[in-house]
């Protein structure tokens, strides 16, 4: 049966403007950088909020690109893995955002990665799940998280290549952080500093909180 024509996206506005997910209101998370939050800058902001919130895991950078912020969290102690189907080399550099200066990475430097679509096997190696605008992984995250007991941080942008759509007149970020809670999940909504979809569910599972 073909799915029903939704709206797929949704604006910045209508991020904003939501207060609570799954009835828990969102935390609007400050940070003491020192430049303009550009959705660029979005890797570095979420290093940051990791890392004072959890003790360092075997974490899954779920669509992870370049591998960003798998290399700030390796320079933090962590054990971060891109698992992406699209190798692709870190970037050469990157903008420290509480100093606001640009900081090199060496050219021999690699994050470990895992060239494949993710699925939930993947996920049983790991403490922490992590998407940020993961096209298409979100539920299969939160499944994922629920078999095996991980924590997870996902960013979700829109509804495309997911396995459910929002009923009528629901929004996508509620729908899904319903869906979450219906799988077992103790949620957390949280939001960055940085523009564009800045609205994450967390859920700690078995990661340590500092």
């Amino acid at each position: 049966m073909a799915k029903p024509a939704v709206q797929l996206g949704h604006s910045e506005q209508e991020f904003d403007d939501l207060d609570q997910l799954a009835g828990v209101p969102i935390q609007d998370i400050s940070d003491t950088s020192k430049i303009p939050r550009l959705k660029r800058f979005r890797f570095q902001l979420l290093h940051h909020w990791l890392v004072t919130q959890f003790e360092p895991c075997r974490l899954a950078d779920v669509g992870g690109g370049k591998g960003l912020l798998s290399y700030l969290l390796n320079q933090s102690g962590w054990q971060a893995t891109v698992i992406d189907p699209l190798r692709q080399a870190l970037p050469d550099k990157y903008r420290d955002i509480s100093s606001g200066s640009r900081v090199k990475i060496p050219p021999d430097e690699k994050v470990h990665r895992i060239a494949a679509e993710f699925e939930a096997h993947l996920a049983q190696d790991f403490d922490l799940l992590v998407g940020m605008h993961a096209h298409g992984c979100n539920v299969k995250i939160i499944d994922a998280a629920a078999q095996f007991g991980c924590g997870f941080v996902i960013f979700p942008c829109c509804v495309i290549d997911e396995p459910f759509y929002p009923p009528l007149g629901v929004h996508w970020l509620e729908s899904l952080a319903g869906y979450a809670v219906s799988q077992g999940h103790r949620l957390t909504p949280i939001r960055l500093n940085f523009k564009g979809q800045n609205i994450g569910l967390v859920a700690a599972g078995k990661c340590k909180r500092k």
